[in-house]
């Protein structure tokens, strides 16, 4: 029965859930944070450590995720990171403290952090660069249908069961996969692991932690405060030193010199801003919708839920007729500006706005999204060798990861400095404007994506397109290369 299912299927499941549980959990614990504070009688500042835990846990493991996948194998790191990821939800659900529940979700963040960029690395060295296009347009359903469904998903376990629920979801999602994974799933020890690079990951994971700790606090904190301060410029100086000190490393933990590469540089800075304003847009219009609107977190949820959809039908025209007749290039670029169409005008919504209008809205960043994350996914890893694509996955996550705390931080913080309220006719309402003001924050973040997926050379990525629609060159491109050349040394010319 093993031979019966194939590689590349048995890694895409596996890895198609893995990528759901990660995803799921970026909103749907967000609208569970009310509801524990008030059963663990705390201030309601005090449950963003559940949240702040899982992020800075994230940020510590990721960096070290492509060596030890490339180490001990890809089957063994992203099954234990599963399991890890799901006993930790089993354990937040069963939390009797708050210091309980965040000291779980830390343990949360050390599976999670090793789970996506790990599956991703085996799932493109399954699929060859001809194929990715299809895996893609599989793949980006759960990246996305995750954060979407959170609100819809949380609101109902809250409302009807328990916030417990809220981690218990993950349990069996989570034992389907290590279960399918242990069976179906081949060992294959990589080579050239090479020797651990303990200073590149001290100094990246502290970095990286310290940088998404201030980013994430920084909304609550204030950005004056000394500690939020003291976490961004020590996490910018940590980071600097991590890109020096690994340029001149003979095996790096951190394959910064991975940026050298135009197609990889472009793709993964593409893929941050876009992910800043998608993953913000998506906290934002919750907000809108609860605050502003005044609908309960299961009603906006629904609202909400319409971008899952346009994710959907996007990614199936995406794969089968735009990429492969435009080329990653005006491909990624057109979604890009579809993106920030859709949320630019989400800043006309007002107080009596049909929700239907708001739905449309949704759906079309959705299939924007489709458009921007399949050709990213796809076009980004064309010049990385299989060598390097375990230390090349691990920095485009860990940008996508990085991207999204900045997106809600950066448009919180737009809607705080409006202000979410303000005083008409005596009484203290809603102030529409902040949420419009957060959107077209969100609108520039996508558009600032445009510059870099135009820098992109269509033939550079050429072996990712299906020949029928494989453009002869670019403006920019010169002939399709041959096999991507492994990762350079320092003292390579």
């Amino acid at each position: 029965m093993r031979a019966r299912v194939s590689e590349k299927t048995t890694v895409a499941v596996v890895f198609t859930a893995a990528v759901f549980m990660s995803a799921l959990d970026t909103t749907i614990v967000n609208v569970a944070l009310p509801t524990i504070g008030r059963d663990f009688a705390v201030a309601p500042t005090a449950v963003d450590g559940i949240s702040v835990a899982y992020l800075v846990s994230l940020a510590l493991f990721m960096p070290v995720s492509g060596y030890l996948g490339d180490r001990f194998g890809g089957k063994r790191v992203l099954l234990t990171a599963t399991v890890i990821f799901t006993v930790a939800s089993a354990l937040c659900g069963v939390a009797a403290s708050l210091g309980e529940l965040v000291a779980f979700r830390a343990l949360q963040g050390v599976g999670g952090g090793m789970m996506t960029p790990v599956g991703m690395a085996m799932l493109f060295r399954a699929f060859p660069p001809g194929e990715r296009l299809r895996a893609s347009a599989v793949l980006v359903v759960p990246t996305t249908l995750g954060p979407a469904s959170g609100p819809v998903l949380g609101g109902l376990l809250v409302s009807e069961l328990s916030w417990r629920w809220v981690f218990w979801v993950n349990i069996p999602i989570g034992i389907a996969a290590v279960a399918f994974g242990a069976v179906f799933l081949r060992h294959r020890a990589e080579t050239g692991a090479g020797r651990f690079d303990l200073t590149g990951f001290l100094l990246s994971a502290a970095g990286l932690g310290l940088l998404m700790y201030g980013i994430s606090e920084g909304p609550n904190a204030g950005w004056a405060s000394p500690a939020i301060l003291a976490g961004i410029v020590a996490g910018a100086i940590l980071l600097a030193l991590t890109v020096l000190v690994e340029y001149r490393a003979a095996e790096p933990i951190v394959a910064v010199r991975l940026l050298g590469d135009r197609l990889f540089r472009s793709g993964t800075a593409a893929n941050i801003l876009m992910t800043s304003g998608f993953i913000g847009t998506l906290f934002v219009m919750s907000l809108y919708l609860q605050d502003g609107r005044g609908l309960g977190a299961l009603a906006a949820g629904l609202s909400i839920f319409p971008e899952a959809v346009g994710v959907a039908v996007g990614s199936q025209l995406a794969s089968r007729v735009l990429y492969p007749r435009l080329g990653p290039r005006r491909h990624m670029a057109g979604g890009l500006a579809g993106i920030a169409t859709a949320i630019g005008l989400m800043a006309l919504l007002g107080a009596h706005s049909s929700l239907w209008w708001a739905r449309l809205l949704m759906f079309a960043m959705g299939f924007g999204m489709a458009q921007v994350m399949l050709t990213t996914q796809t076009a980004s890893f064309a010049t990385v060798s299989p060598e390097a694509t375990g230390l090349a996955s691990t920095m485009f996550n860990a940008g996508r990861q990085l991207g999204a705390a900045t997106g809600v931080a950066l448009l919180t913080t737009a809607i705080g400095i409006v202000g979410a309220t303000h005083h008409v006719s005596g009484h203290l309402v809603a102030n529409l404007d902040a949420y419009r003001v957060a959107f077209l924050v969100a609108a520039a973040f996508c558009l600032a994506g445009v510059p870099f997926a135009l820098l992109i050379s269509d033939a550079e990525a050429a072996a990712t397109i299906p020949a029928r629609g494989r453009p002869r060159r670019d403006r920019m491109g010169a002939p399709a290369p041959g096999r991507p050349a492994p990762l350079p040394r320092p003292s390579d010319p």
